[in-house]
């Protein structure tokens, strides 16, 4: 049985994982559910005042309501020797920027992605929470290939910002947010959206305005194009008011390419349909030149 690095509290601390957010992840083992966590024990010097370690604590606490198949759950949090704890679902994958490798993603897979990230936003919003930091190295893509966003910004990969206490992700941030203003659900549905434009595009959206999808990536369809411009709109009046309603055109547009078949990655090279008629016609003539030479042999 493998030795555990230290204890905190009652979970078994047993490998240290990568991570970029404060302090320190950790793979552990809950010894009273006997199940694999994840574990971020933050610095000592986190939220060192009373009032807000209580309040961010009670924040992480609040979020453990959440439950949602494309967030991550959120288990436990608590104190152990002066430092914050935050136990939450341990993940068997990869974060979405591994998936996407820098390069652009199968339109069809992208969208359906978004739809999940949506669904979840969706959820958290309806339960009175703004998360505020989604990018693709804060989103998790399990072994069966589903979107894990995280519970709130404390059980993610990166880009960690303390403000008095408070903290939460800064990598994907609105134009709103850049300017300073507090983030809303339209902030949300811009940072899905702009994740959504870097899988189709392998880029990022500008704040000024982004280019359509289909400059960059001619799979994409018009109809999509107008989707991802309307969630990354620099205005916020201009985006889609709610994630649900983001999530319905994203649903109903993946119904579309459905019918229209294709899997949205074709070659960039691949030979118009004349092509392959004006083939197959040569080919049809130098049979019949052929079996007429045959016919000739024969009769002489």
């Amino acid at each position: 049985m493998m030795q555990p690095l230290g204890v905190v509290a009652h979970y078994n601390l047993l490998e240290h994982l990568d991570s970029a957010g404060p302090g320190e992840l950790y793979r552990a083992r809950d010894t009273r559910l006997g199940r694999t966590v994840s574990l971020r024990l933050l610095p000592p010097d986190f939220a060192r005042e009373p009032d807000a370690r209580a309040a961010l604590l009670e924040r992480v606490r609040s979020l453990a309501a959440l439950s949602h198949p494309n967030i991550t759950a959120l288990f436990d949090a608590g104190e152990h020797d002066g430092r914050v704890y935050v136990v939450y679902e341990f993940l068997k994958g990869q974060t979405l920027r591994a998936e996407m490798a820098g390069r652009t993603m199968n339109v069809r897979r992208a969208v359906e992605l978004a739809i999940q990230m949506a669904d979840a936003v969706a959820d958290a919003h309806a339960a009175g929470f703004i998360h505020g930091g989604l990018s693709p190295d804060s989103i998790a893509v399990t072994a069966k290939g589903r979107v894990k966003i995280p519970a709130l910004e404390l059980a993610a990969y990166g880009g960690f910002d303390e403000e008095g206490g408070a903290v939460r992700l800064r990598d994907y941030d609105s134009p709103e947010e850049a300017r300073g203003q507090p983030a809303d659900e339209r902030s949300d549905i811009y940072s899905v959206g702009a994740v959504l434009y870097e899988m189709l595009t392998a880029r990022r959206p500008l704040h000024r305005g982004a280019a359509a999808p289909s400059v960059a990536n001619r799979h994409v369809p018009p109809e999509l194009d107008d989707i991802v411009l309307k969630a990354v709109a620099p205005n916020p009046g201009s985006r889609f008011q709610s994630a649900a309603t983001f999530a319905a055109e994203l649903r109903s547009l993946a119904a579309i390419l459905d019918v229209r078949g294709g899997a949205g990655d074709e070659p960039e090279h691949a030979e118009p349909s004349g092509a392959h008629v004006g083939r197959a016609v040569v080919m049809a003539l130098l049979i019949l030149l052929v079996l007429g030479t045959l016919a000739w042999l024969m009769l002489t």
